[in-house]
């Protein structure tokens, strides 16, 4: 039995699935058969892109993973004990089955009270920062996981579990097909990487109007537009400032004081928000959903504060006042431990949606406990929250 009952549909917009070894790989043309390698180094199996060795994802494998929630207090609470990470991360588990397959997923979710969700993918996130300067082979090895995710997941499990394949846009033709190919296959949404798109004459905005055909396929379909925090490349501007040369993004170690201030900020959302309302994509496709995930909130008020000082300073710049195209295109993802009830009354119940980040570290141990940090707003709000805004937007309502 759930930890609770609860009066309305639970849709947890933020779960994970843990990939097997072959995710990239299964589907991956012969002439890409280079590219994603797993490798031992001293002992321990790490994941290999283009030839070079990552340490992004520590065990690439997930055959032991840390135990979800494992982090949720320190989160919540802060670190006042000044633990190691090692303390704070507790001992790691076998990975369950639940995390890798549909069927005891669904099982684990009738037990956690939750009655939909959206699963990401976990590995996904290291492929195209580290295939930057190969944009054919970054469409390769996204269309491989597609692939195996369609094959061990479905897009669409029983109207309850909504796989979230990933399209890749350094290609505009090649993210069309992919597009069109998810969508034929029943997908509900899609995953768009936070960040600039990487190409052979440089990086641009994904809402600059070369990428406008791609945009209009995705509003004519009506599919929601997922923005997932991943690795958006900012680690080579923080690199600038520590004095570290070629340094990988490795959020999962201990970063420096400096690293810890500026990560607050939340550039990549930030910015990736900034670009879709102030390139004016938000205005050329006004029906788009996008929905940045499990990149919290606490750069939505700075945000607002800064786009209404652009609009009341450079009016002409934009074709409509973008704090209100924030709140008709843009729907959050608050984290626990921040405050879900002051984002209601910053942008609306309707654009606030629950997510859990289970069974990552750094999410929920027991989802449907997030229904707490909704005590006090009316009924119909919470449940707003707790799941309908997301199956709405999903049109699964």
């Amino acid at each position: 039995m759930p930890s609770r009952e609860l009066d309305f549909e639970v849709f947890d917009a933020d779960n994970h699935m843990y990939e097997t070894p072959d995710a990239l790989t299964r589907h991956l043309p012969e002439r890409y058969a280079g590219v994603i390698r797993y490798v031992e180094v001293d002992g321990r199996t790490k994941i290999a892109v283009n030839g070079t060795i990552s340490d992004y994802i520590p065990n690439p494998t997930f055959e032991r993973v840390a135990a979800p929630g494992a982090q949720e207090a320190y989160f919540k609470d802060g670190n006042p004990e000044g633990k190691s990470r090692r303390e704070i991360m507790g001992r790691g588990i076998d990975a369950l089955p639940a995390f890798r397959e549909p069927e005891p997923r669904l099982k684990l979710m009738d037990e956690q009270g939750i009655d939909r969700a959206l699963m990401w993918p976990t590995l996904a996130s290291l492929v195209e920062e580290r295939l930057r300067d190969d944009p054919d082979a970054t469409h390769a090895v996204i269309h491989s996981l597609n692939q195996w995710m369609h094959e061990e997941w479905t897009f669409n499990y029983e109207d309850r579990i909504f796989a979230v394949p990933v399209v890749t846009l350094p290609i505009v033709d090649q993210a069309i097909a992919e597009l069109e190919w998810v969508l034929e296959r029943g997908a509900r949404i899609i995953l768009i990487r936070p960040a600039p798109v990487p190409g052979l004459r440089g990086s641009r905005s994904f809402a600059l109007e070369e990428f406008d055909p791609f945009w209009r396929l995705v509003e004519d379909a009506g599919i929601v537009v997922g923005m997932h925090a991943s690795d958006s490349g900012y680690q080579r501007h923080l690199n600038e400032w520590e004095g570290v040369r070629d340094g990988e993004f490795t959020p999962f170690r201990g970063p420096s004081g400096f690293a810890a201030i500026i990560g607050g900020q939340h550039r990549e959302i930030t910015d990736t928000v900034a670009s879709a309302i102030g390139h004016g994509l938000c205005s050329r496709f006004p029906k788009l959903k996008i929905v940045p995930v499990e990149n919290g909130s606490g750069w939505v008020r700075p945000l607002i504060h800064d786009m209404e000082s652009a609009y009341k300073f450079n009016p002409h710049l934009f074709a409509e006042d973008p704090v209100e195209v924030l709140k008709r295109n843009v729907f959050i993802h608050p984290f626990h431990e921040e405050d879900p009830k002051g984002l209601v009354d910053v942008v609306g119940a309707d654009n606030v949606l629950f997510g859990s980040d289970f069974p990552h570290p750094e999410g929920m141990s027991d989802p449907i406990t997030f229904v707490d940090e909704l005590d006090g707003l009316p009924d119909a709000d919470v449940a707003k929250v707790m799941g309908g805004n997301l199956a709405r937007l999903m049109d699964v309502a």
